[in-house]
């Protein structure tokens, strides 16, 4: 949870808290009751570093429910008036997002790629100029209405208002994406607990978002496996002592303590170990990563690279992963 205010150079941090995801799967509640609680220790952290009381959240959605699809819609502008208004955009917009989904999705995000103008494409903004005919491509985003649902409810039973949701790797891309990155083509890929997220931007404008159903949670699992430990401590070693790229832990002789489960005792095992754990999970993800950019066309149109975030981008080495990978 993050509390924030709109200031002179951007915003400004207020306050922020966080807490395990208990009750979600994937970005999928599974125990709304869990994720309950897991709301409220995130939020009144958040509260107290800000000295503020929160009514009201942009909640963010993920999970391998997500589905996108581009659309067009075109319209001639109102009452024969040739200047076209910020209504004629909102009409053109909402022409293009009526497209057949299922009964049991909802539409998250209609967003305009580009407009056209009397057949004059690749135009941002038409309010303003001359034409008869206005046409647009928009990127749809749908979501699950159960689980869009759930992830309210979890939020609205800790007596916080959604005020809107918002697709965690678009809230992502707003946050750490340049315009100029934006402009020249860039792929963020949020990883995080339960889904790897990602966003591909072109010309300042979204052309593909995708969920990955792998996160940080299965290198958790991973880790608790091969060691023999409880979760919690795997968990604590990822974020203590993870890492990638074997060739540069495996330089030294560094070793890490294993805490001993249900009273038995602790032993040690070599961070090269713990290490290449840790590699096997990340080089898969990062290979479904690159299998999504290739599917999406737009693999060779990434001027900017790929911009890394999420819980999972700060796993020490992991830069250098991505490239390699």
């Amino acid at each position: 949870v993050v509390i924030a205010e709109p200031s002179p150079d951007g915003i400004q941090i207020l306050g922020f808290g966080h807490s395990r995801s208990d009750g979600l799967r994937r970005g999928v509640v599974v125990d709304v009751d869990k994720a309950l609680h897991s709301v409220k220790r995130a939020v009144s952290q958040a509260e107290l570093m800000a000295g503020l009381k929160v009514s009201t959240v942009y909640a963010g959605v993920a999970g391998e429910h997500i589905q996108s699809l581009d659309s067009r819609g075109s319209v001639v502008t109102a009452d024969g008036n040739l200047e076209i208004s910020e209504e004629d955009r909102t009409r053109v917009i909402d022409a293009a997002r009526t497209v057949a989904i299922p009964f049991d999705r909802e539409v998250l995000h209609a967003l305009p790629q580009e407009f056209t103008v009397d057949h004059q494409s690749g135009i941002r903004d038409p309010v303003g100029m001359t034409g008869v005919r206005l046409e647009t491509s928009v990127h749809i985003v749908t979501g699950a209405v159960t689980s869009v649902q759930n992830i309210c409810k979890s939020v609205q039973r800790a007596d916080i208002g959604v005020t809107d949701i918002i697709l965690e790797p678009l809230a992502c891309g707003r946050a750490v994406l340049r315009d100029e990155e934006k402009e020249m083509g860039v792929c963020v890929v949020d990883i995080g607990g339960g889904t790897t997220d990602l966003a591909i931007y072109l010309d300042g404008s979204v052309r593909r978002t995708s969920v990955i159903g792998v996160g940080g949670q299965n290198v958790t699992n991973d880790i608790a496996i091969c060691l023999r430990t409880s979760w919690p401590l795997a968990e604590d070693l990822k974020h203590r002592h993870g890492a990638v790229l074997l060739h540069d832990v495996s330089k030294g002789d560094e070793v890490v303590e294993l805490q001993g489960v249900a009273g038995r005792r602790s032993s040690v095992v070599p961070r090269v170990e713990l290490a290449g754990i840790v590699e096997a999970r990340m080089e898969e993800i990062f290979d479904l990563v690159r299998q999504e950019i290739n599917r999406s066309g737009f693999s060779e149109c990434l001027g900017a690279g790929i911009v890394l975030t999420g819980g999972g981008a700060l796993i020490e080495g992991i830069g250098e992963l991505a490239e390699r990978s």
